[in-house]
């Protein structure tokens, strides 16, 4: 196993504050990339509890 000290665990992406969003529809809304970074972050966090399951 992967020693947590080297292998910290991923921290979640800070959401978009609620007047970041401005609701007009744009291409590329804060809450799109915030879903995005949400997505990625769920992948790393279970990749890393697959190397440490007793942090589960």
């Amino acid at each position: 196993m992967t020693d947590p000290v080297d292998d910290p665990r991923p921290l979640p992406p800070q959401p978009p504050a609620d007047n970041e969003c401005c609701g007009s529809g744009c291409p590329l809304c804060v809450l799109d990339l915030y879903s995005e970074e949400l997505a990625a972050y769920r992948l790393r966090l279970a990749q890393w509890l697959q190397r440490h399951p007793e942090q589960a």
